[in-house]
């Protein structure tokens, strides 16, 4: 048995609560490596081309307010 099926067997075993724990906690270490992720990528300059395409269709009034205006 590898680490990961000894961690799906335990996790089996997890009460209601427990298992509502173990699912906050990997939710939120999940959204922490996406952060670091995005802030790696954007210091990189791998986001940049965003910027381009944000100012090029804001110079051919291609943008629209968001959310949209009631």
């Amino acid at each position: 048995m590898d680490h990961v099926e000894e961690i799906e067997a335990a996790i089996d075993r997890l009460s209601p609560d427990e298992f509502r724990r173990i699912s906050e906690w990997f939710r939120l270490r999940d959204q922490e490596q996406w952060d670091q992720q995005l802030d790696r990528d954007s210091l990189s300059g791998k986001l940049d081309f965003l910027f381009d395409e944000v100012e090029d269709e804001s110079k051919r009034g291609l943008l629209r307010e968001w959310p949209p205006a009631k």
